[in-house]
């Protein structure tokens, strides 16, 4: 299953980039695969264009995005975070971001990471400095928050969705039911005009019974039981057809309802 199954992803979008404003954490929702599922919201030069804008920075921040849960550091020294998105028990993503400083930057480890990276270690200070610096503590609230707010969002659009179709379910069905009651209708008046037409005859076969005697009479037996037969199916008839009535009445307050 995937979020766009079921869920206005823009939504999602809202709420990332009110989150990142508010706090001034980066944040970007991916799937399973590691794809994008959201535009990224906050994210820095220092993260984008110089860490993973070079091959080795690229290739351990994507180990870290891998494999980086809850709130961590990453391999560049700023804070991160990964929460979840879990619907029924199944993951299907997970909200990424932080890239945010704890404390002021010590900008002699910083020009030696610089220098690791392959990176111009002045541009690189330059640009660490412009990073956003919060404590842990807000940290770790901020992304609990968020865990909080986009899960909760993901399952009522869930169930917003499912009762959504529910609905067309039910009135497909309400339109179907509707339709047998009618069909059942039509074959009760069917069956009662035969029943009619099997009295007729069982009056007719009595008559002629009486006209011929004595010779008649085993034909007369049948005469009667048909009569019998033909009182009991209008009898039955009259029972489907009200319960028939009393299908579709309910199915038309159900209807209003």
């Amino acid at each position: 299953m995937k979020l766009s199954d079921f869920m206005d992803i823009t939504h999602l979008q809202k709420v990332q980039d009110a989150f990142s404003e508010a706090t001034g954490l980066a944040a970007v929702a991916i799937d399973t695969n590691g794809n994008n599922i959201t535009k990224g919201s906050g994210f820095t030069d220092f993260c984008m264009k110089h860490t993973r804008g070079c091959a080795e920075g690229a290739k351990r921040c994507q180990k870290c995005d891998a494999e980086g849960k809850g709130v961590y550091e990453c391999h560049a020294g700023l804070m991160d975070f990964s929460i979840d998105i879990v619907l029924n028990g199944e993951k299907l993503g997970a909200v990424i971001g932080g890239q945010v400083l704890p404390n002021e930057p010590n900008e002699e480890k910083f020009t030696a990471i610089a220098e690791e990276l392959g990176i111009d270690p002045g541009a690189y200070i330059r640009a660490v400095r412009k990073v956003p610096v919060r404590s842990e503590k807000a940290i770790r609230s901020a992304a609990d928050l968020l865990n909080d707010v986009v899960n909760r969002m993901v399952l009522q659009e869930y169930m917003n969705a499912t009762e959504y179709k529910k609905i067309h379910v039910w009135e497909d069905e309400i339109v179907n039911a509707n339709d047998a009651v009618s069909r059942i209708k039509e074959n009760t008046k069917a069956l009662e005009a035969l029943a009619s037409k099997q009295t007729i005859m069982a009056l007719n076969a009595s008559i002629e019974t009486a006209r011929v005697g004595a010779a008649g009479a085993g034909f007369g037996v049948i005469a009667k039981q048909m009569g019998v037969f033909s009182k009991q199916s209008t009898e039955i008839y009259k029972k489907i057809t009200e319960d028939a009535n009393n299908i579709s009445e309910a199915i038309g307050k159900m209807n209003e309802s």
